[in-house]
């Protein structure tokens, strides 16, 4: 028995130094998953599109500050451009309720949007957002994930806001739309 104990001593201690001293630091390559990443990216570009992550994040309270730019319905679901680019579609909130955001921003500064929305049910909650830029057309995502277990969302509909970073917008006139799977929300962006 004590030399299966030395022969694992043996092998984990140098196997223990060798790991910590020469790991490459980040995140692991995940073939699959990052394979897939790529061959998105490699599709958006060459479709023309510009993916830029959002920051999102969940206010205790609605701050809408200033006059907001004027918001219209839009038709729900993925435009037919980004279901044919998209490998992965993201899950999207049922609707898209309210919108609040700037009418107009300096590329310099970065963009906010506070938008409020209709969960389909109470087994999700935001992951994150990505807008898809083409153009003069701006998508925005907000994502949602599936809770798993036996976990629950509090509510049905959450507020979020939504920040472009800095610099991500040129300048131009914008046509901003917030996907929903039944309904979304437009409104005009210049970006000065």
């Amino acid at each position: 028995m004590k030399w299966i104990v030395i022969a694992i001593l043996a092998v984990i201690i140098p196997y223990t130094y060798i790991t910590l001293r020469y790991r490459k630091p980040g995140k692991a390559f995940e073939p699959y998953h990052d394979m897939k990443e790529r061959a998105q990216t490699v599709r958006l570009l060459s479709a023309g599109f510009q993916r830029v992550s959002l920051k999102a994040e969940l206010p205790v309270d609605p701050s809408p500050s200033g006059p907001g730019a004027a918001v219209s319905r839009a038709p729900g679901g993925l435009p037919q451009i980004l279901q044919d680019t998209l490998l992965d579609k993201p899950l999207l909130a049922a609707e898209i309720d309210d919108v609040h955001a700037a009418p107009v921003v300096n590329t310099l500064l970065g963009y906010t949007i506070e938008l409020r929305y209709t969960q389909p049910d109470h087994h999700q909650h935001l992951g994150g957002a990505e807008a898809y830029l083409q153009g003069d057309e701006i998508w925005i995502a907000p994502e949602l994930e599936k809770l798993h277990g036996d976990l629950l969302a509090r509510n049905r509909q959450n507020a979020v806001r939504l920040t472009f970073p800095a610099g991500s917008l040129k300048p131009g006139t914008y046509r901003v739309t917030a996907l929903g799977t039944n309904s979304s929300r437009a409104w005009t962006l210049q970006v000065k």
